[in-house]
């Protein structure tokens, strides 16, 4: 069964990425390469998840908050660019780790675009919301060996920078896909007419941050002690 997912999930992913080749735009030069180094990146991923040896209970972690992360994008859809999913992408990779972050990531941006139209986007949101639990689960880490713990100030500030971060990995997307010919010029005017919406992003972020950090990092960071007490009890 799990195999048989892996490979829905390729397939489906080389699906989006040739609706983006047949209706985006005539792919050139360098370009597609880049999309297909996305593409690789999230195969390996799920090819990794596949032969690792991953409880049932991570799993389940995994499942649940990728539900949670792409069920939170829905109501603030009204609003442009203002959504929590950012936030619980980091907060998630931040508690269980890179690997887990970037699963977590992913799937959110899959599960949430169920609800509001899959397309050659979604790949790139996979990709850009999966690097940012990547790096929050780096983050976790070094935080956890030095046994320490960031403010709700400081996370808020790195989540202000997912912000950007995001936005300016879907940028690229809108670049590589519809900017003919490419120049510096006309690059840096895609990204200056997106500012705007970067900055609402941002700060929607330091705002989801600042108010939720305190509450929901203590359960997840407990959840996530129970689990391994678990695992060292089997």
């Amino acid at each position: 069964m799990r195999k048989f997912i892996m490979l829905v999930s390729i397939l489906l992913m080389l699906v989006l990425m040739g609706l983006g080749f047949i209706y985006g735009s005539r792919m050139r030069d360098y370009s597609l390469m880049i999309i297909f180094a996305v593409l690789l990146i999230l195969s390996f991923s799920y090819l990794y998840f596949e032969k690792s040896n991953m409880g049932t209970k991570e799993i389940a972690v995994i499942g649940t908050l990728s539900a949670f992360g792409g069920a939170a994008r829905v109501p603030f859809v009204a609003l442009p660019n203002v959504q929590p999913t950012t936030f619980l992408v980091a907060l998630s990779g931040y508690v269980f780790g890179p690997y887990e972050g970037f699963l977590v990531g992913t799937t959110t941006a899959f599960i949430s675009n169920i609800f509001l139209g899959q397309g050659p986007w979604t790949p790139w949101q996979m990709f850009a919301w999966g690097l940012i639990g990547f790096i929050s689960g780096i983050i976790g880490l070094r935080n956890a060996a030095k046994n320490k713990k960031m403010s709700s100030e400081g996370f808020a500030m790195l989540c202000f920078f997912y912000g950007f971060l995001f936005d300016w990995i879907m940028n690229l997307w809108h670049v590589l896909g519809f900017i003919r010919p490419l120049t510096l010029e006309k690059i840096l005017t895609a990204y200056i007419v997106g500012l705007t919406f970067d900055i609402i992003h941002a700060g929607g972020n330091f705002v989801f941050a600042i108010i939720l950090f305190e509450n929901l990092y203590k359960v997840l960071y407990r959840f996530k002690k129970r689990v391994i007490i678990s695992y060292i009890k089997e």
